[in-house]
């Protein structure tokens, strides 16, 4: 096609200014000032320069929305910044106790508080490198999710290059919700049904699996739309959260206008009350509205405990509730052996999706809603999610209807259940329970844990059916029966070796992931990381103590317990044993840091002028040290920066060496 000349070259950059303007305009502002058919002209002459000369074409492009190549694989990112998850609330009560709490951590400071609506949508983050967008991730497990840059390029309310030309904001992290409008879902689902295929539950449910196509060109059909709600990261930002969603605004990003500053909590509950009320009137789903602290330093004070932010609570709307017949009881045997009771109800449609089952937690739940069978019941969705029943119609109460009575015995290997005192919760103590080892399976199987791919509930259930697989040890012996399986219903030569190849693959998952694996109770990725970490091998774990494994910030006396217990038990030690023997990654080879940080506890407070907190928590754990959230007996070391808030003085009063900002520097040194 030959060198392009400069008029193109001019020519592709006017294009490309005028596109990401119009896309502003009418994806951003809904303030269209051209027709439909004039901008596809615009574009259609852009595509066909970039087309004949590829040079022209840049990754900011609004070309690039159309869609690229299929991915086989999601790679897996790391975030530099956790994505946390917020606590909930119901009622006003529980809101202000989370103000109440609050005040006392920032006291004497009186905190300001701004009030968003919660998008019932899919949370995803954003990273942008010279005003660029770069990279586009899901929320995976907090820590970690799955790269789909290619499948967000579609979004048409997602900017490609930010609009500012400031430096100190040209590389930035954002954090936001992906979501559809209502009427997009509607239509989205008609056309699927017309065409015989199969209809997405509700809104949510349809952006989060066309998040995760494999064809970016088949997202881009879908009209997922996108809402920023945190500038998570920036070289400068304002000291407020309020003000970081105006900028946010002034970068281009789409930002709720349904946004207030409250001074007080009770304007924060007005703002609950009128959108609850509301809700109906938007063209996409809310479930609720999220209470933050606006100061960003008052946030910092306030810090994080798990994985949700102590300075940020989202308030629920009441769920929406309807009337069905429960028509039995049955019982489902979880992977600890927990026996729940389980609602088989006549299908009802409850807050946008049909709910046929629901959970009765156990049999305390049962007798204190009086439950009968065959009563008319009234089934809600907590936080418009998970199906409950919450009550019984008693005047439409059949004659006769029976009681629920607990059996004795598990309705899966019929070993006895028994209650232990003090607990609501039934259980079934056969740790070779099918129904257990079905579970157990399933979770070391999964994304987040080994990642085994191409072995699903139905598969498992094969397995173990047939024998093959009494422990998630038994998945690494599976190729001594390959001819079996080959002749499996529903298998085959090449699903067979695809799962023998998985299966193999996964040896490679390094340690912490194969710790949360097991399946320890109380023991989740974050609890298996911090664990790997500080006793870099399964056996040095194993011997460990209750004292020392209390020893660790992130670790309490009840996942203390049970990691005790789990190593205690010889059907745990001798899956272990297995494991080891067929080569899994039962301990890290990372070097552990030497020098003065090693092993050592630090709490972080105030501002420091020379490095973020995050940059600081990096240093930190990079020379071996662990940073916590709370002043304990457990920490070696308290960093000051400026207007350090009450840690300060607790650390004091348990005689804590205090570091100021210039003495930590001399440390990492």
């Amino acid at each position: 096609m030959g060198t392009p000349s400069q008029q193109m070259i001019r020519r592709a950059e006017k294009l490309r200014r005028e596109l990401q303007d119009h896309d502003y305009r009418y994806y951003v502002l809904a303030e269209p000032t051209i027709s439909d058919e004039l901008y596809d002209t615009l574009l259609r002459e852009l595509v066909d320069l970039e087309r004949n000369h590829p040079e022209l074409r840049s990754p900011d492009s609004p070309t690039q929305r159309v869609g690229g190549e299929p991915s086989k694989v999601f790679p897996t990112v790391e975030y530099s910044t956790p994505m946390l998850s917020l606590g909930n609330s119901y009622s006003e009560d529980e809101i202000r106790d989370f103000d109440r709490r609050v005040r006392a951590l920032l006291k004497p400071s009186i905190p300001t508080y701004v009030a968003e609506l919660k998008f019932d949508g899919v949370a995803i983050t954003l990273q942008y490198n010279n005003g660029v967008f770069q990279l586009g991730a899901t929320r995976g497990d907090g820590l970690r999710g799955d790269d789909i840059t290619g499948n967000l390029k579609t979004v048409r309310s997602l900017p490609l290059r930010l609009r500012t030309s400031q430096p100190d904001l040209q590389s930035i992290e954002v954090r936001g919700e992906a979501f559809m409008h209502r009427p997009d879902f509607e239509q989205m689902n008609r056309l699927r049904a017309d065409q015989g295929e199969k209809t997405f539950i509700n809104p949510r449910s349809a952006t989060a699996g066309t998040l995760k196509l494999q064809d970016p060109k088949l997202v881009a059909k879908r009209h997922i739309r996108f809402s920023a709600y945190s500038l998570a990261s920036a070289s400068a930002r304002p000291k407020s959260h309020f003000e970081n969603l105006r900028t946010l605004k002034t970068l281009g990003f789409p930002v709720s206008p349904h946004i207030r500053l409250c001074p007080t909590i009770d304007e924060a509950i007005a703002f609950w009350r009128v959108w609850e009320a509301k809700r109906e009137t938007l063209p996409h789903d809310i479930d609720g509205i999220v209470v933050k602290v606006d100061s960003l330093p008052h946030q910092e004070r306030l810090g994080t405990i798990a994985k949700s932010p102590r300075w940020a609570m989202a308030l629920k709307f009441a769920s929406r509730k309807a009337e069905t017949v429960l028509n039995n009881i049955v019982l489902q045997v979880g992977r600890q052996g927990t026996v729940t009771p389980v609602a088989e109800l006549e299908p009802v449609f409850v807050g946008g999706t049909t709910v046929s089952r629901a959970t009765l937690h156990n049999i305390d739940y049962i007798n204190d809603l009086d439950l009968r069978l065959g009563d008319t019941v009234i089934v809600e969705k907590g936080g418009d999610v998970i199906p409950k029943v919450s009550g019984v119609v008693a005047k439409e109460r059949p004659k006769g209807a029976r009681r629920f009575v607990m059996p004795d015995s598990c309705p899966v290997c019929r070993s006895p259940i028994h209650r232990p005192q003090g607990e609501a919760n039934s259980y079934c103590d056969n740790a070779e329970c099918a129904a257990q080892v079905k579970r157990r399976i399933e979770h070391f199987a999964h994304r987040g844990a080994m990642d085994i791919e191409g072995l699903g509930d139905a598969a498992i259930d094969q397995l173990v059916q047939l024998g093959l697989a009494r422990s998630c040890a038994d998945l690494y012996v599976l190729h001594r029966n390959r001819e079996l399986l080959v002749n499996l219903e529903r298998w085959g030569e090449k699903s067979t070796q695809n799962l023998l190849d998985a299966i193999e693959a996964s040896k490679k998952q390094p340690f912490r992931r194969v710790l949360f694996a097991l399946g320890i109770r109380h023991v989740g990725g974050g609890a298996a990381q911090v664990l790997a970490e500080r006793f870099r091998s399964i056996e040095a774990l194993r011997e460990a103590s209750s004292d020392e494994l209390q020893s660790i910030p992130a670790i309490g006396p009840k996942i203390a317990e049970s990691i005790t217990a789990f190593f205690a038990e010889n059907h745990n030690r001798r899956i272990i044993r297995a494991l080891q023997k067929a080569g899994l990654t039962l301990s890290t080879t990372q070097p552990l840091a030497a020098g003065p940080l090693s092993r050592k506890t630090f709490v972080l407070t105030g501002t420091l002028a020379s490095h973020t907190r995050d940059e600081a928590k990096r240093m930190i754990e990079e020379r071996g040290g662990t940073v916590a959230s709370s002043i304990s007996k457990r920490v070696d070391y308290v960093i000051v920066g400026t207007t350090p808030g009450s840690k300060r003085k607790k650390a004091r009063s348990l005689g804590i060496p205090i570091l100021s900002e210039k003495e930590f520097i001399q440390l990492l040194r």
